[in-house]
């Protein structure tokens, strides 16, 4: 039988003086897809980077070896190194708005991925960036070869960064966590496309995630690893059918269940939208003048009573992030917006300083949104320092420890940095932010899109406890309906900035009326269900 075209062997990765990965090994043959799965913080992400010897500073291999394509990769100088990443290995990182440059177009990026390993120019690169950006699905490619990451959806950067690492070839596609954040309906496309690509292109991949649904459809082998450790290795239908180790079936028996509390009688309204519109205007021209207007929202209403979550869901670039942000004051908008009765749309930055502390978001992005420079704990004790200014610095301190307690940090962690810690553990760190300053409204933007399953299952429980205690308002933003559906009392689904169709949670899951929401659920519930759910 033909050599590996990557083999990992007895692999020891640290921090410090602290081992993250314990002797690792696995193989992986051409054509293959091989997932590595388990909980954050399980090592996942820094054994597929010690492939390309792409780890933080911090990391160090303590011993091992990596051969990929028939190079030793510990002992490669930097110009090997430089033909196996991008050339033999492409690579799909798990956050695009993070890892695509903001200041350069998607056309330029892409370019540079391909001028890396081979010599082309003008036409012809143009040429080649427009057939990789057609190859990754994205729409209308040549009117946004021009355009900025900002510009686009979570689901059309993830296809640019796949058009990136399929630049020149590669034989192995290493794709981490690439469905994150994406909606249900978006998800399928990029698998179906990654699988589509395997197929064509021939190509290995080496697939990174935490959603076991994911791993029985699209893998052929699967490691799962736990604290740094492969505790089980398989084919994926044996694994599926009989998984031997007792955190493996673990892993597969945990998803989000139950039911929200139910809302108390007379419950106040905290926050109310009426006929909100946000509409970005389209310019063109030497004078920018104004020729059209992006309807991102388009005259949708809504309200959220104390003690209850108000889901929002529907696919990339329908307005559901723009329409929280439009709540909370951070996105200019028309129509009414009230806060515990108060309307505060005319109201000053100033004037609306007071409230901030009362109506807190937690971002779609944990990397994007925490500073890079302050540490988890001064992260999570940054909004106490403007809204408490006179807080003792003891009593400060208790308070960030303990909201890292609530969404099951170690507060001995408080020192790290971001890059220190797993996509999961960020992500952690964000909720805990917004939770210090005990808000009544809280905006979550895809706050469980970057965890797994158990701590998904997790952060719902916490979030229904919170809410429970503090009588807590949610807008709940996400594209996982199984998650919606186990924390929100009611459901609105949009589409391209409109209502389509709400009501209350069960029924809407259960018996969809629109066919549009029927699309959303059949993609939701039949993916999850081959997971066992």
């Amino acid at each position: 039988m033909s050599a590996p075209l990557l083999a990992v062997e007895d692999l020891t990765l640290a921090f410090g003086p602290r081992p993250v990965v314990r002797n690792l090994s696995f193989t992986l043959r051409r054509g293959e897809t091989l997932a590595l799965v388990g909980e954050s913080g399980s090592g996942k992400s820094l054994s597929a980077l010690s492939t390309l010897r792409l780890l933080p500073p911090a990391a160090r291999i303590l011993s091992g070896r990596i051969t990929l394509d028939g190079t030793d990769v510990l002992a490669a100088d930097e110009r090997a190194l430089q033909r196996l990443r991008g050339g033999v290995a492409g690579m799909v990182f798990q956050e695009p708005m993070t890892s695509l440059n903001p200041l350069h177009g998607i056309g330029r990026q892409v370019g540079e991925a391909v001028t890396l390993h081979r010599p082309l120019a003008g036409a012809a690169l143009r040429a080649r960036v427009l057939e990789l950006l057609r190859i990754a699905g994205l729409p209308r490619a040549e009117e946004r070869i021009a355009a900025y990451p900002h510009q686009l959806s979570g689901g059309q950067r993830q296809r640019v960064m796949i058009a990136a690492a399929l630049a020149n070839d590669p034989k192995l596609l290493i794709a981490d966590e690439p469905t994150t954040a994406l909606d249900v309906t978006i998800q399928a496309q990029i698998l179906q496309l990654l699988a589509d690509l395997k197929a064509r292109l021939g190509m290995a991949m080496l697939l990174i995630t935490h959603d076991l649904a994911i791993v029985r459809r699209h893998a052929d082998r699967v490691v799962v690893m736990r604290d740094g450790e492969a505790v089980e290795q398989d084919v994926a239908a044996a694994l599926f059918a009989a998984p031997q180790h007792p955190y493996t079936r673990m892993l597969l028996a945990t998803q989000p269940h139950g039911r929200p509390a139910p809302i108390a009688a007379g419950a106040p309204l905290v926050a109310e939208a009426e006929a909100v519109r946000v509409h970005f205007p389209i310019r063109r021209g030497l004078l920018r003048r104004q020729v059209g207007a992006v309807k991102a929202v388009d005259g949708v209403s809504l309200a959220v009573r104390e003690g209850e979550t108000l889901g929002l869901v529907g696919e990339s670039g329908s307005g559901k992030t723009t329409l929280g942000l439009a709540l909370l004051r951070l996105e200019g908008s028309q129509g009414a917006i009230r806060f515990e009765g108060q309307d505060i749309q005319p109201l000053s930055r100033r004037a609306l300083r007071p409230l901030r502390r009362r109506m807190q978001i937690v971002f779609q992005d944990p990397y994007g949104s925490l500073s890079p420079r302050l540490s988890a704990g001064e992260i999570v004790g940054e909004g106490l320092e403007v809204h408490e200014p006179g807080l003792a610095r003891a009593a400060r301190e208790a308070a960030v420890a303990d909201a890292l307690e609530e969404v099951g940090l170690d507060p001995a962690m408080s020192g790290r940095y971001p890059h220190e810690f797993s996509g999961g553990q960020r992500q952690r760190i964000a909720i805990a932010r917004a939770l210090v300053l005990k808000p009544r409204l809280l905006v979550l933007d895809e706050p469980t899109s970057a965890l797994d399953v158990t701590v998904q299952a997790q952060v719902v429980e916490l979030l229904r406890a919170l809410q429970a205690r503090h009588r807590l308002a949610y807008l709940f933003i996400s594209h996982d309906l199984r998650v919606v559906r186990a924390l929100a009392h009611r459901i609105i689904v949009l589409k391209d900035g409109r209502v389509v169709e709400e009501g209350e949670a069960e029924q809407l899951a259960t018996a969809p009326r629109e066919p549009y929401t029927r699309a959303l659920m059949a993609a939701a519930f039949d993916l999850r269900a081959e997971a066992g759910a």
